[in-house]
């Protein structure tokens, strides 16, 4: 099946054999062994689940997608034990600046770890394959994750229980019956065109070019975003750095372009000699245009099919929050989905994903939404408040925040989660409930890395009697500080690192009901 539809190859695979029978069981069915997918089933599996993963392709795709991973994707990576190689590989950074006009000097620039002495930077660049190859081997090192190369979904049947799929291989086709099914399998979903579901949303009328090459010459590792270049007048460009020399060069195009004639070598050579200058040296890694969408779907789970990654919502590439969001995703289904399994919790609590999910989905797609606008007025008045904000960012610090070449991908809280239980005193700082934790030096590493898989709670010299089989972990002052927690206060933390209480003079009683509302159990009265 490789080199299908003329899609590289990074690392070539091989079909899997179908079944020996025409009627197959798996408790978690997973469409889709791109990153969504493939740490979905990571996830499931670490826990001990039986995963299936179906892919379609029986290879991983060597082109061009996400490059940029945000520190919260980096923090989940690290729980899910893939997060070192991405990191030795990947380019770091946390510096962005933003260029207007032939100015050499940036109008603004960011700083995307703003709070210092954390485990993971700001963000890493890094080629997807690269991410989905240690995801992948992540994923070999369980034999209860099973990965079936060249196995497509050609139609589903929702069941009371469960989800009945046809699948088809080059040796011929079976019938996969599954408890649970996650759709992961990306923008041009199967799993929701056969369910006849669509997007909402926005379609912006652009094009950009993305033109990854490979170079030797020397630049800062840095985001660089520009407005109205000498190179390309009138419109924006960006330029990142990815591992392998590798460096991805972006140029907005606009509407009424020819896309095919766009991506030629001698139609692209342009940009690059113009941006770069006449005599630096490159080989072109790949080629292509792109519009963008900023919708989802109006609910991302239906009975026991549940949409994650692309497949649920789109974003622009402005912001980095496609991949990240969909690791997001993942990270919030995961460990819901396992108390389901196990019979900790009934199966409403995925409810809770669908609420959380969705509230992710739209804080990225208003953001992702507000900095296209921003990136390509389509009117005179934008146009001239554009560029207003832009000269005044020369001189003046209020105006920089306003400048909007993308707002990058940060994690989102959940105020009003149902399964978070409210402060019941006022706190001067820290983290609050529905809102993920704030990493720390810990003892001899990191606060994050040592929270595991479980609920956790924090404690700064409490002597109560926590419950049952609830992991404690005995803050220090440097980490107690961080979160702005007094002595004798606590602190619970969800599977996924998200806080979902704290208490000034915390009760064992208060912390069972907290844990119980987390788990999706109504919420107790005191």
């Amino acid at each position: 099946m490789a080199n299908i539809a003329g899609i590289p190859v990074y690392k070539e695979i091989g079909a899997t054999p179908a079944p020996v029978t025409a009627q197959d069981r798996a408790p978690v069915v997973v469409i889709g062994a791109g990153p969504v997918g493939l740490a979905m089933a990571l996830d499931l599996g670490r826990r001990g689940h039986a995963v299936t993963v179906l892919n379609r392709l029986d290879f991983v795709a060597h082109c061009s997608k996400a490059i940029c991973f945000s520190k919260r994707s980096l923090d989940i990576l690290d729980r899910l034990g893939v997060r070192d190689p991405a990191v030795g590989k990947g380019v770091t950074w946390n510096l962005g600046k933003v260029f207007w006009g032939a100015e050499p000097e940036p109008v603004y620039q960011f700083d995307m770890l703003p709070v210092k002495g954390q485990k993971n930077p700001g963000f890493i660049n890094i080629q997807q394959y690269y991410i989905e190859d240690y995801l992948l081997e992540g994923c070999r090192a369980h034999p209860n994750v099973d990965i079936r190369w060249g196995h497509r979904l050609t139609s589903l049947t929702p069941l009371q229980g469960g989800v009945e799929v046809e699948v088809q291989t080059d040796a011929g086709s079976y019938t996969l019956h599954a408890d649970w099914l996650i759709a992961c399998d990306g923008a041009r979903s199967t799993v929701r065109d056969q369910m006849g579901l669509d997007f909402e949303g926005r379609v912006f009328e652009d094009n950009f070019l993305i033109a990854d090459i490979r170079m030797t010459h020397e630049m800062p590792s840095e985001r660089w975003f520009w407005f109205d270049p000498p190179f390309n007048p009138g419109r924006s460009a960006l330029m990142h750095k990815q591992p392998d020399n590798v460096w991805r060069l972006d140029f907005q195009l606009g509407w009424n372009v020819d896309r095919e004639a766009a991506v030629r070598p001698e139609n692209v050579d342009p940009f690059i000699r113009a941006m770069l200058g006449e005599d630096v040296r490159y080989e072109r890694e790949w080629y292509s245009v792109y519009t963008f969408q900023c919708r989802r779907m109006a609910r991302f789970v239906h009975g026991r099919v549940v949409f994650a990654g692309d497949a649920a919502h789109l974003v622009s590439p402005f912001g980095a929050r496609g991949c990240n969001g969909g690791f997001a995703d993942i990270d919030n289904l995961g460990w819901k989905l396992d108390l389901v399994l196990t019979g900790q919790a009934d199966a409403a609590l995925i409810e809770t994903y669908n609420d959380e999910a969705i509230v992710t989905a739209d804080e990225n797609i208003l953001n992702s939404t507000r900095s296209t606008d921003f990136l390509t007025p389509k009117s005179t008045a934008s146009q001239a408040l554009r560029d207003a904000v832009l000269e005044l960012a020369r001189d003046h610090a209020f105006a920089r925040p306003f400048v909007n070449s993308g707002r990058l991908s940060t994690p989102v809280s959940y105020p009003v989660s149902s399964l978070s239980t409210p402060d019941q005193a006022s706190w001067s700082g820290g983290v609050p409930p529905g809102s993920p934790m704030l990493d720390a030096p810990y003892q001899a590493g990191w606060l994050l890395e040592t929270l595991g898989d479980d609920f956790a709670l924090l404690t700064h010299a409490w002597d109560g009697d926590p419950p049952a089989g609830l992991r404690v972990l005995q803050l220090d002052e440097a980490a107690a500080s961080r979160l702005a927690m007094p002595p004798g206060s606590a602190c619970l933390v969800r599977p996924d690192q998200y806080v979902a209480a704290r208490w000034h003079q915390p009760t064992t009683a208060a912390v069972q009901s907290a844990l119980s509302r987390a788990k999706g159990a109504a919420p107790c009265l005191h």
